[in-house]
């Protein structure tokens, strides 16, 4: 069985061109664009961007961050954990395991993760083992975080 290999993005235009077909797809909120556009400018050395191709086009990408304990709101105690952002895979290769493949890849850093989810997406984020917590107004900023830790926990 194909099993889908995640690469770390390099910060160039071949990148940039192959965002432009997730751009396509009119998910405005999921745009990479500007990440990768302020990156070019700014040389960035360590891309947070990954990705899954099949054959020379991309397919399927994230973003992925890492954040100090001393900026945890989300888990007790706090820790370093990790921010996965804009989880996108192009629509002719949906449910063929490739967002799948992207979160695993995420939790094989043994570090929490903290997500926001898409609309229509609690089914796969649940599958994957993300927990919903207690909405806080200060904190979450209209936003519905969803985490995960490795060694598993309660949501609030």
């Amino acid at each position: 069985m194909y099993k889908p290999e995640v690469k770390r993005l390099q910060i160039n235009f071949k990148t940039l061109e192959e965002f432009k077909k997730f751009k396509e797809y009119g998910n405005q909120e999921l745009s990479m664009l500007e990440d990768l556009q302020e990156n070019l400018t700014e040389n960035e050395i360590h891309s947070p961007f990954y990705g899954i191709y099949f054959g020379d086009s991309l397919v399927a990408r994230m973003s992925l961050y890492k954040r100090d304990q001393k900026f945890d709101q989300y888990f007790t105690p706090p820790q370093d954990f990790l921010e996965l952002w804009k989880l996108e895979v192009l629509p002719s290769y949906q449910r063929k395991g490739y967002g799948e493949a992207l979160v695993n890849f995420a939790k094989s850093f043994d570090l929490p993760i903290k997500t926001n989810p898409r609309v229509k997406s609690s089914d796969f984020w649940a599958k994957m083992g993300f927990q919903s917590i207690k909405y806080d107004m200060d904190r979450d900023l209209g936003q519905n975080p969803l985490l995960w830790h490795p060694n598993g926990f309660d949501a609030e």
